[in-house]
């Protein structure tokens, strides 16, 4: 999967321009997934599709290093960063891999992954995903929202693999 069609994927679960309150939503005001808590100086409201693929480019498939990661896995771990923050994402990974989960991409975590099969990575991922998520304090306000979108993803995962 290259970057675009994860773009585009990641698109039906982000959508547009809202301004959910802080309590339920930590993000706050959020366009096309893209937060004010995470891009302070950026006009949120103003924010175009084509403003949010290059952050998401840059931001978030770049430092997961999904270019070295199955294409399946590629998309769930960013999908994953973008949802719940990048070095969330790249920790839970390395946990799925069972590797030292330090948050960051290296030899150690790199050859994990080409050990472990695709299909181990997706189970493993998103069942770390889900833990993670369920132990959040919003996760009541916000549980319906993000078991749907890992059911969709999980969809995709029997599509990609």
């Amino acid at each position: 999967m290259d970057f675009n069609t994860a773009f585009d994927r990641l698109l039906g679960s982000e959508g547009g321009y809202s301004n959910r309150n802080p309590k339920d939503d930590p993000g706050g005001e959020t366009n096309w997934g893209i937060s004010k808590r995470s891009y302070p100086s950026l006009n949120i409201k103003a924010l175009t599709r084509e403003d949010a693929r290059r952050i998401y480019e840059r931001d978030f498939w770049s430092r997961t290093n999904a270019d070295q990661l199955y294409p399946s896995v590629a998309f769930q771990t960013f999908d994953f960063a973008v949802n719940s923050g990048i070095e969330t994402a790249v920790r839970k990974l390395q946990v799925a891999l069972g590797v030292a989960d330090d948050g960051h991409w290296g030899p150690i975590t790199a050859a994990a992954a080409k050990r472990m099969s695709e299909t181990d990575q997706l189970f493993r991922l998103n069942a770390e995903r889900l833990d993670f998520m369920r132990r959040l304090s919003n996760w009541g306000a916000n549980a319906s929202g993000w078991a749907g979108r890992i059911a969709q993803n999980l969809r995709y995962c029997a599509v990609d693999a």
